[in-house]
């Protein structure tokens, strides 16, 4: 994909604003109480909390944080109960878009969503009408700076991932849902410093965004991502490099 910024890098880039703000803890703390909800608080026996936990801990995230996230998932402390829904539509140009959201309340989260949609050129529609266009992955990003391609390869490959991208400033190592965890641990005992990480929706084929549409793209994924109850969001765009030059 080069000469293209690809939402998934263009979605690195911002998880680095993210955790300077914070604000990404908030949304793993959700993640992690609703994971031990579902699964139990044994990390080995709960592939989603485990991978909860690794994500949490790949951004710093205090040990008692994400322990108090645990237990008020299982109810040995008081807590809110997050409904677990996706949100799917159309952004201006046709890219396809999915918000995976925790609220604990629907009706508020579901009508806010609509109106960022349409206010940026967008339409929100049933659910299922872009999944179909996502496979469920592991994303690994890390900075071309900290490792070598071939080292990073071995390492990798070797512990069950299906494959290393070039995108731009870092490496991209995607893998298996189920792989995720043990690629990223591999990482970690190899001491190579991860800059984001993350169970995420994948596009099997991407769309190219014309001029007239990039800025708005840009403003609607990044104010659902902003949203307090969206968890993450999903795209399949690619913005040609002039363009993002622009945009930026």
């Amino acid at each position: 994909m080069s000469g293209h910024s690809k939402w998934s890098t263009i979605k690195h880039k911002k998880a680095a604003k993210d955790a300077k703000k914070g604000k990404i803890f908030t949304k793993l703390i959700k993640e992690i109480t609703v994971a031990a909800r579902m699964g139990g608080s044994d990390i080995n026996a709960n592939p989603r909390l485990r991978t909860a936990v690794l994500t949490a801990r790949s951004n710093s995230m205090p040990n008692d944080n994400i322990d108090r996230a645990i237990k008020k998932g299982t109810g040995e402390l008081e807590g809110v109960t997050y409904e677990e829904i996706q949100y799917e539509g159309y952004g201006p140009g046709g890219a396809a878009i999915i918000a995976q959201v925790l609220t604990d309340n629907k009706n508020r989260t579901v009508s806010e969503i609509r109106r960022l949609f349409t206010k940026h050129g967008g339409n929100m529609g049933e659910t299922g009408c872009v999944a179909w266009m996502f496979d469920k992955k592991g994303l690994i990003h890390i900075e071309k700076a900290q490792v070598d391609e071939d080292r990073l390869m071995s390492l990798v490959l070797d512990a069950g991932a299906e494959d290393v991208r070039d995108e731009d400033e870092v490496f991209e190592v995607v893998t298996l849902p189920e792989d995720f965890a043990a690629v990223k641990e591999r990482l970690d005992q190899e001491k190579v410093p991860v800059a984001n990480a993350q169970v995420t929706l994948v596009p099997k084929n991407t769309v190219d965004v014309g001029a007239k549409h990039v800025e708005q793209i840009l403003k609607l994924t990044e104010e659902l991502e902003d949203h307090d109850d969206v968890q993450s969001v999903s795209a399949n765009f690619n913005i040609p490099a002039e363009l993002m030059e622009k945009a930026s």
